[in-house]
């Protein structure tokens, strides 16, 4: 099988909702098998940059807040949207500092992962931050309920294997980085 190939084919589409923050589209297409069929897509009209910040002990810091569409608390790792015309790593120092107050000498970039690539094309960056030091936070008004939480990167590891942790930018960059730390 040539998988340079799209074995797609799209016969429409069109847009079903826009806002400043995503467009979803709706595709009648032709599927590998040939039959036809719907898809929906959403597109992000901005990248999803998620930061593990770690200083020399390895620690690192959680954000925590309640998810409105998920409609419960998150345990998750620093991260935002950035504009597609902003680098992500400008966008990780941006909410590093935003969300934690701290800064960092150094943000090395650990991954680029797709979030959820049956329903949307959105790209996610994930950048350990090191170096860091403390500033005051910038929260914005829908982030007021933030809580910061330090634990060694053992312990997020550990929030992950027990359901503790389940947004997908933080699950897969916190244990990518246990990995390459020999963590397990």
């Amino acid at each position: 099988m040539d998988t340079t190939i799209n074995p797609w084919k799209t016969l429409s589409r069109r847009e079903i909702y826009d806002n400043p923050w995503i467009s979803v589209e709706e595709h009648q297409v032709l599927n590998p098998g040939g039959g036809e069929g719907i898809y929906g897509k959403v597109s992000f009209k901005n990248h999803a940059v998620g930061i593990i910040p770690l200083d020399e002990k390895g620690y690192t810091v959680l954000v925590g807040q309640y998810r409105y569409t998920l409609n419960e608390y998150s345990w998750e790792i620093p991260m935002g949207g950035g504009s597609l015309d902003e680098k992500p790593s400008e966008t990780a120092r941006r909410e590093l500092s935003e969300e934690t107050g701290l800064s960092a000498e150094r943000y090395d970039l650990l991954m680029k992962i797709h979030t959820s690539n049956s329903v949307t094309d959105e790209v996610g960056y994930v950048y350990v931050a090191k170096g860091l030091s403390q500033h005051k936070m910038n929260l914005d008004e829908s982030e007021q309920d933030i809580q910061l939480r330090r634990v060694s990167l053992e312990e997020a590891v550990q929030m992950v294997m027990v359901g503790e942790i389940t947004d997908s930018i933080s699950v897969a960059g916190l244990l990518k980085l246990a990995r390459l730390s020999n963590l397990g």
